[in-house]
């Protein structure tokens, strides 16, 4: 598969190479150069797969022949290890939980899948450096799937006082291989420094810089598998009329859900559910890009003004001549955020801040033939104090969360500045 740059067209990388470097020339991101379609009939065959076997077909249509047959199904099998239910909500309505993986958020899929990549097409003597910011979920995931592995360091910058303390327990207690940074700042302030890493050319040249952020292409690849399994649970004469709301921050879950529409997945429409941090709404709304400064909220890891892979979806939209009106959108407040839990509580389903958002979104505009499919990005316990204020009942921690409780947190402290984030990449 041939990737190219966004900002650069002249720029373009196989799939492998794309991967290794994460971001291109000028901080572009990278994008397919062909759009891979399956007919109606392939599309059908694939959903009576199983979760697996349909995810080799997937990604090895983008992928093609860079990676081995043995080598990517082993990859897929030792990435996605863990179930992917598909509960009824409320009213036509469903939730595809994503949180079953080893660190509880929907991005164990793309962090573990990248890892089980990069693993095998890194060189015994090569050295890599992932940096990436997290918002939350992506630091844990990240740190998780890298954990131990040779020859990859891997940093990770975070807003020191805008995730949960469970958030920061489950990757910033492992050490090893993993280092942790906490900045004094919003996501957007650190996402910046991660790009200056990027645009150093000799920074990224002696510590050999990757990212594992959305924007590195083969995280995003691994994430249009899910929305294949959430359709795959609607029998087939109603699949035409399921509408998808996804909880958006940075935009790369929603990007991979229109990645495989483009696949030919029969996806009715889609919700871009945000929270008060609305600049994609907002430019919905009146065709005006103007990013606000981040207010902090309890839906914190969608606490991002500048989210990345917007480029992508405009790309995409231009590239299928799909119009951006036809993308239904809407942005909560924390009130709201915080009353949904708990009337969807009282109905007896018990959701997290971010996926809330989507399910609020979602039943306020489904029309009455059609059918829902919201996405649990997280597991409740993460926010376990948030949520039992608001539910007024105790949420049970699962093990994954238990163990690291009592664990110190090993992070360094620094003030935003690039020259801080140096000395700790260069120490």
């Amino acid at each position: 598969m041939k990737l190219y740059n966004l900002k650069n067209h002249n720029e373009q990388l196989s799939f492998i190479e794309a991967t290794k470097i994460g971001l291109g020339s000028q901080q572009g991101l990278f994008f397919p150069l062909e759009l891979p379609k399956f007919n109606i009939k392939t599309i059908n065959s694939l959903l009576n797969l199983d979760f697996i076997s349909r995810n080799y077909e997937i990604l090895s249509t983008y992928i093609g022949k860079e990676i081995s047959s043995s080598k990517l199904a082993n990859c897929i099998e030792k990435a996605f290890s863990f179930p992917v239910p598909v509960k009824y909500v409320t009213n036509n309505i469903y939730c595809i939980e994503l949180f079953h993986g080893p660190t509880l958020a929907f991005k164990d899929f793309g962090g573990r899948f990248l890892a089980q990549i990069l693993s095998h097409v890194i060189d015994e003597n090569e050295k890599i450096t992932i940096l990436t910011a997290t918002s939350g979920d992506t630091g844990a995931a990240i740190s998780h799937a890298f954990h131990g592995m040779k020859n990859i360091r891997v940093v990770v910058l975070y807003p020191k006082y805008n995730i949960s303390i469970l958030q920061e327990k489950l990757f910033c207690t492992i050490g090893d291989n993993i280092e942790t940074i906490a900045v004094e700042g919003d996501f957007d302030i650190c996402q910046s420094l991660v790009k200056m890493a990027f645009n150093d050319k000799d920074l990224k040249k002696s510590i050999f810089l990757n990212s594992a952020n959305s924007i590195n292409i083969c995280r995003l690849l691994a994430q249009i598998c899910y929305y294949f399994e959430a359709v795959s649970y609607f029998p087939e004469e109603i699949r035409n009329d399921v509408v998808i709301s996804v909880p958006s921050g940075n935009f790369g879950n929603l990007t991979a859900g229109l990645l495989a529409k483009s696949l030919g997945l029969p996806i009715k429409r889609f919700i871009a559910a945000t929270n008060i941090n609305d600049t994609v709404p907002r430019y919905l709304s009146n065709g005006i890009w103007k990013p606000k400064k981040t207010i902090s909220t309890i839906s914190n890891a969608m606490d991002i003004s500048h989210p990345n892979n917007w480029s992508r979806i405009e790309e995409l939209f231009c590239r299928e001549s799909w119009n951006l009106t036809d993308l239904a959108y809407g942005s909560v407040s924390d009130q709201t955020t915080k009353s949904s839990i708990l009337e969807l509580a009282e109905k007896g389903y018990i959701s997290e801040p971010h996926s809330i958002i989507a399910w609020y979104l979602l039943q306020k505009n489904i029309k009455n033939n059609e059918f829902g499919c919201f996405l649990g990005t997280a597991h409740p316990a993460k926010f376990q104090d948030t949520i039992e204020k608001i539910i007024k009942k105790q949420i049970i921690l699962p093990p994954e969360l238990l163990k690291y409780i009592s664990l110190p947190i090993l992070s360094y402290d620094i003030k935003p500045t690039f020259k801080n984030l140096c000395d700790v990449l260069l120490k």
